[in-house]
């Protein structure tokens, strides 16, 4: 995550209790109270993300059950309620735009409210969902992880879209032994030729 001021900018990466306490010192006598009350709003807000992705990770053990790729997804509004869930079809449906992404926000229907949604992925999105993301003005988008595959991420930055990356071991893990197993329809997905 990217906190950015016209001075300077803070990146949260695995533990963002770290990136903050590098920075306590600009804040001055007041540092050690504003320290505290600014790690209990980042583990509140790591919370919920960690309680959104498990939401998305059940949508991703859905499509692997149902012999679909295991990518999961779920919209949440501002006031942290699940609007619409979705995951990976492609296979299932036998559609190459079924990515979980996609089938959330289509189950999501016709919204006015999509800049002040969350998307939350167990997977970095594809470019096909970065583009649907920025089409619809998501200012917001949790990803679970991004090592067995990176999406469009630059384009959010490029958009100031807020991303958060949780590199979360279960999601890398769930996605390896799926490709690991499945090359060919990962490849697929991923639009890779033979």
């Amino acid at each position: 995550m990217r906190l950015i001021n016209n001075q300077e900018t803070l990146i949260f990466e695995k533990d963002p209790r770290l990136s903050v306490k590098r920075y306590v010192s600009v804040l001055g006598h007041f540092g050690l109270y504003y320290f505290s009350l600014l790690q209990e709003m980042i583990e509140e807000v790591m919370m919920n993300d960690m309680f959104f992705l498990q939401e998305a990770l059940k949508q991703a053990r859905k499509s692997l059950s149902e012999g679909g790729i295991p990518i999961g997804s779920v919209l949440v509004d501002s006031s942290g309620k699940i609007v619409a869930t979705g995951h990976n079809r492609r296979v299932q449906n036998n559609d190459p735009t079924a990515h979980a992404e996609t089938e959330c926000i289509r189950s999501a229907g016709r919204r006015r409210d999509w800049h002040t949604l969350t998307l939350v992925s167990t997977l970095s999105p594809c470019l096909m969902c970065t583009g649907t993301a920025l089409l619809l003005k998501i200012p917001k988008i949790i990803i679970g992880e991004n090592k067995t595959f990176m999406g469009a991420e630059d384009w959010f930055e490029k958009y100031g879209v807020t991303l958060i990356q949780l590199n979360n071991q279960e999601c890398i893990d769930m996605m390896s032994q799926f490709i690991l197993k499945n090359q060919d329809i990962w490849h697929e997905d991923i639009g890779i030729p033979r």
